[in-house]
């Protein structure tokens, strides 16, 4: 086969191996594995679990697992023709989708995935960020997670040999594979740029995408990525493995077997008044981006100085009753600050 101009034939890209840990407990991951802010894989995590148990006793036995809890709540699937071959992403020039949306029933997708087997080329289907307490209820209660300080209600994901292209998520995250395996790839968030980030406002899935495959990188059209590849991350995890993603960290998903089952626990570890960045994000492209560059590098003094206190704490100067809204974040000042906005938006 000859390779096309700009591009690496499929499954060369090498990464580092992710870090691994055992025997986790709850004080390990508050104090040690959040605060370093690098994921972490967690072998064995849910090796006692029931589903898991099913996981590891075929594809079959995982079906009927979760069909057993299964009281007919409806999900969406997203559904793609053979041709894509698994990966979900744009066409048209990123106009459109690659794939469709369609609802149904967990047991009949479940049955649809079990039929088409390990066919050579089959169509690819996935479920996902369904609540297992609307979906699957007793999930939970039958398969626990006692790592987190907070309830946090799992989320289920399932179908066959399908990628979830490079994207972040906006909390941090435990993803637990409960049947089938999974490549996990990884990218610290200042490799941003060398991912090549497509459009905020028309995703996939709600988080934008990297526009670079893992598969065949067109080096040629995105050539930084080659340095992202430097500081990428990679895992295969297997029933009852478990992978910590710090927010904002890039990840790359990869089901390997013909189904594939994981739940994931989002949470942010935050009072829950605390406001969205990426919304800030937003704002700042109408609001800054298009400002002169002198007056943006004065925003970003600004924004360094107040934001991410680059100098220390902005207000250390104040007495503590006058700080305002640069005093300690309360339900009360979270109101207030809404209120402002509201005022300035209205």
């Amino acid at each position: 086969m000859t390779p096309i101009p700009g591009k690496l034939p499929a499954m060369t890209l090498s990464f580092q191996p992710l870090d691994e840990r055992h025997d986790v407990t709850r004080e390990i991951l508050r104090e040690e594995i959040v605060p370093a802010y690098r994921p972490v894989v967690l072998r064995g995590f849910a090796a006692d679990w029931p589903a898991v148990a099913a996981g590891r006793a075929g594809a079959r036995a995982a079906a009927d697992y979760l069909k057993g809890l299964d009281q007919g709540a409806p999900v969406e699937a997203f559904v793609g023709a053979p041709d894509i071959k698994g990966r979900f992403f744009y066409q048209d020039a990123e106009r459109s989708v690659n794939f469709e949306r369609r609802p149904g029933a967990i047991s009949a997708i479940l049955d649809d995935l079990l039929a088409l087997g390990d066919q050579v080329d089959p169509p690819s289907v996935y479920v996902g960020s369904a609540p297992t307490p609307k979906v699957l209820p007793g999930f939970a209660e039958a398969n626990r997670n006692l790592l987190l300080d907070i309830p946090v209600d799992p989320r289920i994901w399932f179908g066959n040999a399908v990628t979830a292209q490079t994207h972040y998520d906006m909390a941090d995250n435990i993803a637990v594979v409960v049947a089938g395996r999974r490549r996990f790839t990884l990218f610290p968030p200042e490799q941003t740029a060398n991912l090549y980030v497509g459009p905020l406002d028309f995703t996939l899935a709600g988080q934008p995408i990297s526009m670079v495959s893992l598969d065949e990188p067109d080096h040629a059209r995105y050539p930084r990525f080659a340095q992202a590849v430097e500081h990428g991350l990679s895992a295969e995890l297997g029933p009852g493995d478990a992978i910590y993603i710090p927010t904002l960290w890039w990840h790359h998903v990869r089901s390997l077997d013909s189904l594939n089952v994981l739940v994931n626990y989002w949470w942010r570890d935050l009072p829950p008044e605390a406001g969205s960045p990426f919304k800030v994000l937003v704002h700042g492209l109408l609001a800054v981006r298009h400002l002169p560059a002198p007056q943006r590098a004065a925003w970003r003094a600004i924004f360094d100085h107040y934001l991410f206190e680059v100098n220390g704490d902005p207000a250390a100067h104040l007495p503590e009753d006058r700080k305002g809204v640069l005093g300690p974040l309360s339900p009360r000042l979270a109101l207030n600050i809404r209120a402002f906005l509201k005022r300035a938006f209205g």
